[in-house]
C-alpha cells in the first residue's frame, strides 16, 4: 500500500556523546522516525540553571510526518535522558515527491 505524500517535518535535537544510536534505533523501530541523522559530537555552551554550561553533545535531526509529532514527542521524553530536552520542528515546505512518499509509509504501519 502506497500513502499519499506526508507533510514533513525535521525535529532538531541533542544528546550527550554516545546516548543517541540507541534511541534513533526505537524511534525508526516503532515508525516515529523514517531516518534519524546522528551528527558528530560538538560542544555545546548554553544557560541552565541559572549558569553557563559546557557539554560535548551529538546533534540529532529525525525525518517524520507532521501527523506522528506529538507521538515522536512523547516517546522521546520519555527514552531521553535530559530533564528538557531539544524538540524543535521544522516543517518542510516542498520536497521530492518520492521521498516524502518514503516518509509517509516508513511512519505510519504497513498493512500485511
Amino acid at each position: 500500500m502506497t500513502h499519499p505524500a506526508q507533510q514533513v517535518a525535521l525535529v532538531l535535537t541533542t544528546f550527550g556523546v554516545g546516548q543517541a544510536m540507541s534511541v534513533a534505533r526505537v524511534l525508526v523501530n516503532e515508525r516515529l522516525a523514517a531516518c534519524v541523522n546522528v551528527l558528530p559530537a560538538m560542544t555545546s555552551i548554553y544557560r541552565w540553571e541559572g549558569a553557563v554550561q559546557q557539554d560535548d553533545e551529538e546533534q540529532v535531526v529525525i525525518k517524520t510526518s507532521t501527523d506522528r509529532l506529538a507521538d515522536l514527542e512523547s516517546r522521546l521524553r520519555q527514552l531521553h535522558p535530559y530533564e528538557l530536552p531539544e524538540f524543535l520542528v521544522i516543517t518542510a515546505d516542498a520536497g521530492a515527491e518520492a521521498y516524502l512518499k518514503w516518509v509517509g509509509v516508513s511512519t505510519h504501519d504497513v498493512p500485511a
